[in-house]
């Protein structure tokens, strides 16, 4: 069973910038590596619906949310088995639970749990 964790989350002000991690195990017995998945960011606001933020196929293309476009940047490192989201110049409307998702080649979805990220002064 694949598993995900997030990490990086925190308080941060105005203007400021984080980096989120998502590492993944489980893949001992599963039939594809992390290399051949689909990862993706969403976020959560309090009281709002989960939505999309940004991904990255296998091949290393990459889509973005027009909020969020170029003040973040995914990233993947198949060697620690980790993708990655670099947030720049951060709002208060960028609050969120940002949880990671990881998609098979047979499509099955895995997610994380979730890291709180709070943009305030």
């Amino acid at each position: 069973q694949v598993q995900l964790v997030e990490s990086g989350g925190g308080l941060v002000q105005p203007g400021g910038s984080l980096k989120l991690s998502c590492v993944a195990s489980g893949f001992t017995n599963s039939r594809y590596s992390f290399s051949g998945y689909t990862l993706s960011w969403f976020r959560q606001a309090p009281g709002k619906e989960r939505v999309f933020v940004a991904h990255i196929t296998s091949t290393g293309n990459t889509n973005y949310t027009d909020s969020m476009k170029g003040r973040v940047t995914i990233s993947r490192d198949n060697a620690k088995s980790t993708v990655y989201l670099q947030m720049n110049s951060l709002k208060p409307d960028d609050t969120a639970v940002y949880l990671c998702r990881a998609i098979s080649p047979s499509g099955a979805n895995y997610w994380g749990p979730g890291t709180q990220v709070t943009v305030s002064s």
